[in-house]
C-alpha cells in the first residue's frame, strides 16, 4: 500500500501543477452518464494516459479523461469513462482514480453503469439507484497490507450507499417526473455475460441487477471516508427462460436513451445535495 500512497501523491502533484482547483464531488461517468461531461463548465481536462500511473480505458463508448469543472453549482472532477477489471487491470489500478479524487478534496462519489435486469419488475430502459451490493468479482482492492493514511483496516459496510443521498435521489426523480427504481446490484468479473443458471443463482441470492463495475470503486471510496451513491441504466433483460444473444450495439443504444434522464437527475441532485459536515 505504500506504493499506492506514492502513486496517489505523484498523480496529485501532476494535477496540482495544472490547477489549484479543489473538487467537492467525484463523478464516474460510465455507461449512462458519459455525455454529462459536456454539461460541465470545464476548468481543465486531462487524458488518463498523461496522468502518472493511470490506466487507459479500452472499452467502446468509454472516453478516457479527467474533467475538472463546475456542474450543478458544485466543483467536480469527473472520470469520463472508467477502466474495468476484465480489461486486465488490477483492483488497485482500477481504484487509483478514486483515491486521487479523494486526495484532491472530493468527499462524495457519484457513479453510473449499465446493468442487466433480473428482477421481473425491471424493464429495459429503466433507471435504478443502488441500495446495496453483492461482490462476486473474486477480488477486492483492499486486499493486502493496509495503509492507515488511506483508511481503516476493516471498513464498515452497513451503509455502502449513502441512505440520505438515495432518498434525495428518489425525491428528486419524483419531482422531475422520472422513474427511479431501487436495486441490489451484483458485480461479477466479466467480460462474458452470464448463463441462465448463473442468472437464476444471482436472483436467488438477492440480486436485482448485475454488472461488471461499481463495487471496486465503491470499496475504495468507503475506505477513504467518502459517501457514495450509484445509478444504473438497465440495458438488457436477464430472464433465464427467455434469454436472447447479447447485442452490444443494442445495449449501447438503450443506454443512450436512458442517458439524458440520468444526466438530468444527477445534475439536479448535485444542486440539492447538502454539503458534507
Amino acid at each position: 500500500m505504500n506504493e499506492v500512497w506514492t502513486q496517489i501523491q505523484e498523480a496529485v502533484s501532476f494535477l496540482r501543477e495544472r490547477s489549484d482547483f479543489v473538487p467537492e464531488v467525484g463523478l464516474i461517468l460510465g455507461t449512462g452518464l458519459g455525455h454529462l461531461a459536456e454539461s460541465i463548465d470545464p476548468v481543465f481536462k486531462v487524458p488518463y494516459d498523461e496522468i502518472p500511473h493511470f490506466a487507459a480505458s479500452t472499452v467502446q463508448s468509454h472516453h478516457g479523461q479527467f474533467v475538472f469543472g463546475v456542474l450543478g453549482g458544485r466543483n467536480v472532477v469527473a472520470m469520463q469513462g472508467r477502466v474495468h477489471y476484465y480489461e486486465g487491470y488490477s483492483m488497485k489500478e482500477i481504484t487509483l482514480p478514486v483515491r486521487v479524487m479523494r486526495a484532491l478534496g472530493a468527499d462524495t462519489l457519484i457513479m453510473s453503469n449499465a446493468v442487466g435486469g433480473m428482477d421481473p419488475h425491471l424493464e429495459t430502459g429503466d433507471m435504478t439507484v443502488i441500495t446495496d451490493h453483492i461482490n462476486l468479482m473474486g477480488d477486492n482492492p483492499l486486499i493486502g497490507p493496509n495503509d492507515d493514511r488511506l483508511g481503516v483496516r476493516f471498513p464498515d459496510m452497513s451503509e455502502p450507499y449513502d441512505k440520505d443521498l438515495v432518498r434525495l435521489a428518489e425525491q428528486t426523480a419524483l419531482e422531475l417526473g422520472l422513474s427511479l427504481k431501487r436495486a441490489v446490484y451484483c458485480a461479477v468479473a466479466g467480460p462474458n455475460l452470464e448463463t441462465a443458471a448463473e442468472y437464476r443463482f444471482l436472483r436467488a441470492v438477492g440480486a436485482d441487477t448485475v454488472g461488471m463495475s461499481i463495487v471496486p470503486e465503491c470499496l475504495a471510496a468507503l475506505h477513504g471516508g467518502m459517501r457514495v451513491v450509484g445509478f444504473s441504466a438497465v440495458t438488457d433483460a436477464c430472464f433465464p427462460d427467455a434469454l436472447k444473444p447479447a447485442d452490444v450495439d443494442e445495449i449501447i443504444r438503450v443506454a443512450q436513451t436512458v442517458e439524458p434522464k440520468l444526466c438530468r437527475l444527477v445534475t439536479e441532485l448535485l444542486q440539492r445535495m447538502p454539503a458534507r459536515t
